[in-house]
């Protein structure tokens, strides 16, 4: 096993830490793309070549109050999906608790009546377990119950093996609440993995309910795929698939495009602070845009991956 480098890192008072800390400040490449095991902790790379990196074809643009008000709704569900027990998401109903003893994923599904909304949130890093597949980042085919993908698409191997130990239960619960819910959406979320996770089960839930709408949200989420996996959803979801990164955030780019990976689109960028739909942009659609979040070398896991328009990453919001 690769050895073990960990660095406490104060986030905030040390009263307001997530559950996840402490973190890893760097991460010395002692974990590439072909091993199976490294560091615990959540992972960035130091690394002086990020790879080459398109340009935006334009300026970013201010997005809207709507979209703003959309983006901080789901990011709450992202949230509260760092707390072990929800009994009303986001002051919805609660359909079930996710948990998988192996993988140690967490999160919910919830049904908001109001929005006729099926919502799949998924936690982010946790614990070590968490970590080691953090850290598993090989590209591997997409292989996922009902999934058939571009041939050539790769996906994170430890992201993939994390949704797939709860993609079955997923999918079985989703099938029952379309089944007694007629017309209702789907929408999946997730904060850092959780956000990885959030987009795996997009993809999954697509194939498997073709003609349902689906929505996927992830915020301070790293790179997920191949550039052919990233060009596989966009086509697939185009704005339906939103990418949230708050500022100086390091997890988005902490895995290089020079290992083979590529975001995915649209990113929605709070560029600077206070948080709101004027300093939040919305960049290139095809996901890597190098005036946005790309423009800033990873600093790994930081202050600004900790909160999300102005609220702690971990903060439930369950009453």
């Amino acid at each position: 096993m690769a050895a073990l480098h960990l660095k406490r890192r104060l986030i905030g008072s040390e009263l307001a830490r997530p559950p996840w800390q402490p973190l890893l400040s760097n991460f010395q490449v002692t974990c590439h793309h072909r091993s199976r095991e490294c560091a615990a902790g959540l992972l960035s790379y130091d690394i002086s070549n990020m790879g080459d990196q398109e340009t935006c074809i334009s300026a970013p643009n201010p997005i809207s109050h709507d979209l703003y008000a959309s983006l901080v709704f789901y990011f709450k569900y992202a949230s509260s999906a760092y707390t072990l027990v929800c009994p009303r998401p986001n002051g919805n109903m609660l359909v079930t608790q996710l948990a998988n003893p192996l993988t140690d994923i967490q999160g919910f599904v919830a049904r908001d009546d109001h929005r006729k909304e099926v919502v799949i949130a998924l936690r982010g890093s946790a614990s070590v377990t968490d970590i080691l597949l953090d850290c598993h980042i090989a590209l591997v085919p997409f292989i996922s119950p009902g999934v058939k993908v571009p041939p050539g698409a790769r996906v994170h191997a430890g992201f993939l093996l994390a949704w797939d130990s709860v993609a079955l239960e997923v999918i079985t619960v989703v099938k029952k609440q379309l089944s007694a819910h007629e017309g209702y959406s789907v929408v999946t979320t997730g904060h850092s993995l959780g956000g990885s996770l959030a987009l795996f089960a997009a993809v999954t839930l697509r194939q498997n309910f073709k003609s349902v709408h689906i929505r996927t949200y992830s915020y301070g989420a790293p790179r997920s795929g191949n550039k052919i996996f990233a060009d596989y959803v966009n086509a697939t979801f185009g704005e339906a698939a939103y990418r949230v990164v708050h500022g100086n955030d390091g997890v988005p780019t902490m895995i290089p495009t020079g290992l083979g990976y590529h975001h995915h689109g649209v990113e929605y960028w709070q560029r600077e602070s206070p948080p709101s739909e004027e300093t939040t942009v919305q960049c290139n659609a095809e996901g890597e845009d190098a005036t946005c979040s790309a423009s800033i070398p990873s600093q790994g896991v930081n202050v600004a991956h900790t909160n999300y328009f102005g609220i702690l990453v971990s903060t439930p919001f369950c009453l």
